[in-house]
């Protein structure tokens, strides 16, 4: 075996790893779970994990790994030494943000603004976030009888 070949092999491999590894701290997805979302099946992730295959993988299973995991399959093609001018998919644009939430942003890099009030500023929007969703009925607000 080359040296490119072993040497693109162990950097696949790393690049599996990780993108695991990803899944499972940031996801707590299991191996299992990885295989369900991918399409990829468990052997054949952990062929590719332990750089035991003996021909490059199929670039369908390739793009379907990465984008089962949201990475940018450009990136695992890099890896493999593949050929990178197919143009990779655009990233899909951020929706509007609302004027009140750049705001916040604004203040909470502001260097002018005191670290007590971006403290109550992160407590605030940390509150916001984990709270539980108030019923339909509750949004609405309540008409009293008159």
């Amino acid at each position: 075996m080359s040296d490119n070949v072993h040497g693109r092999k162990i950097a696949f491999a790393a690049f599996v790893r990780k993108a695991l590894a990803d899944a499972r701290t940031t996801r707590a997805w299991t191996g299992t779970e990885v295989s369900r979302r991918t399409g990829i099946s468990r052997q054949t992730i952990n062929r590719w994990v332990r750089g035991e295959w003996t021909s490059d993988p199929e670039a369908k299973r390739v793009v379907a790994f990465c984008e089962g995991l949201g990475l940018n399959p450009a990136v695992a093609f890099g890896v493999l030494g593949w050929d990178r001018t197919t143009p990779a998919r655009p990233a899909p644009s951020a929706p509007p943000m609302d004027p009140d939430v750049e705001a916040l942003l604004r203040r909470l890099v502001d260097p002018n603004i005191s670290d007590a009030e971006k403290f109550h500023i992160r407590e605030t929007i940390r509150y916001l976030a984990y709270r539980p969703t108030m019923p339909p009925d509750a949004r609405k607000g309540s008409k009293r009888a008159g």
